[in-house]
C-alpha cells in the first residue's frame, strides 16, 4: 500500500477570499511535492496554479513556496505520510493559489528567452497587481 500525504492548499488569488482545499495523494518513495501538484492538476483539478520550469533540477527557483511555513523548493521538498501545509510565498506579488510574481518581467527577459516570453510574463504580472 502506497503512504498518503495530504495536502493543503492555499487557494484563490488577488480579488477573491482566501480558501484551503485538501487533496490525498498517494506517493512513490522519493517523490517530490512539485510531482504531486503536476499529478493533482493533470487528474483532478486543471486550475490548481504553481510554478515550475525546470523539473526537479533544483536551478530555476520557479518552484519556491512555503511548506508549513517554511520556504522549500517544491522540486526538492519530499512528500511525507502527513498533512503537509502549502503556501505561496509571501512579499511577492500573487498570481493565484501557489504563483507568485518570482522577478519583474524586465529582469526576467534579461535572463534570456524570447520577447513574446517576456511580453507574455509581462502581461500575466500586470493581470495579477491589478
Amino acid at each position: 500500500m502506497m503512504p498518503i500525504a495530504t495536502l493543503s492548499i492555499h487557494r484563490g488569488g488577488l480579488g477573491e477570499a482566501p480558501r484551503r482545499d485538501a487533496f490525498e495523494i498517494g506517493f512513490e518513495p522519493g517523490e517530490s511535492i512539485l510531482d504531486a501538484l503536476r499529478r493533482l492538476r493533470v487528474d483532478r483539478d486543471p486550475t490548481l496554479a504553481f510554478r515550475y520550469a525546470c523539473l526537479n533540477a533544483n536551478a530555476c527557483k520557479e518552484c519556491m513556496m512555503l511548506l508549513d511555513g517554511k520556504v522549500v523548493y517544491a522540486c526538492t521538498a519530499r512528500l511525507e505520510p502527513r498533512e503537509m501545509r502549502l503556501d505561496p510565498l509571501p512579499n511577492k506579488a500573487l498570481l493565484r493559489d501557489l504563483a507568485t510574481v518570482i522577478a519583474p518581467p524586465d529582469e526576467r527577459l534579461a535572463e534570456g528567452g524570447s520577447a513574446r516570453e517576456g511580453l507574455a510574463r509581462e502581461g500575466l504580472a500586470r493581470e495579477g497587481l491589478k
